[in-house]
């Protein structure tokens, strides 16, 4: 099978406590489908999805969906270096897996270096927040954010609100750096890599040729 054409690719980690709800967040983020029941992810599982950037140009987002027990961590750990992004998830309904969110967001930096990674908070589960069961506020959530200097929004994987949004707030951040000079595509480091495009060769043949980088 082909790989689809893109100007860029981005690898981002999802990380967070288990069970708050980063499986569901990809799996309708990459298939548009919402599961009711969902295993916890044993180790590390891939998706993969292209989306396009307010410039035009196309990105291919590699996401990496961690498991959040403890057992898993040493695994998880070797997925760091590699990723240019992460998403910070927590459950709206569960205050733990906040509070838990500074610890994530310290380790992700420390394995992350010495790049400097974008960051985006999510919290998951909106839907059953507004069933009397929410734990964590919105504007606990946004002044966590803030705090960090990182970007905010609460999903639904079971209603698709917010979810596509998420996705290309981060994955807007990371191409303005990208753009600006704040990173760049570097031999040996999996967090951003140039994709292909294709023009025609002189038999008027479609021919893959390496993206330009203008950021490097």
């Amino acid at each position: 099978m082909v790989d689809p054409i893109y100007d860029y690719q981005f690898r981002l980690i999802l990380i967070g406590d288990s069970t708050v709800g980063k499986s569901s967040l990809l799996r309708f983020f990459s298939d548009g489908k919402f599961a009711e029941v969902s295993d916890p992810t044993v180790g590390v599982d891939f998706f993969s999805r292209l989306v396009t950037v307010r410039s035009g140009a196309r990105v291919k987002l590699q996401l990496w969906d961690t498991a959040g027990q403890e057992r898993f961590r040493s695994i998880t750990k070797s997925y760091y270096r590699n990723s240019v992004g992460a998403v910070l998830a927590y459950d709206v309904c569960n205050q733990e897996s906040f509070k838990h969110i500074p610890v994530w967001l310290m380790e992700a930096k420390r394995h992350i270096e010495p790049h400097q990674a974008t960051f985006i908070l999510v919290g998951c589960k909106r839907d059953l927040g507004g069933q009397g069961r929410r734990e964590v506020s919105e504007d606990q959530g946004q002044a966590l954010a803030e705090y960090h200097g990182i970007a905010f929004m609460e999903t639904s994987a079971k209603l698709g609100t917010n979810v596509e949004e998420a996705f290309t707030v981060i994955s807007e951040e990371i191409y303005n750096k990208l753009e600006t000079g704040e990173y760049k595509v570097e031999e040996g480091w999996d967090g951003i890599k140039a994709g292909h495009f294709q023009r025609p060769d002189r038999r008027g043949m479609l021919e893959a040729q390496p993206a330009r980088s203008n950021c490097c």
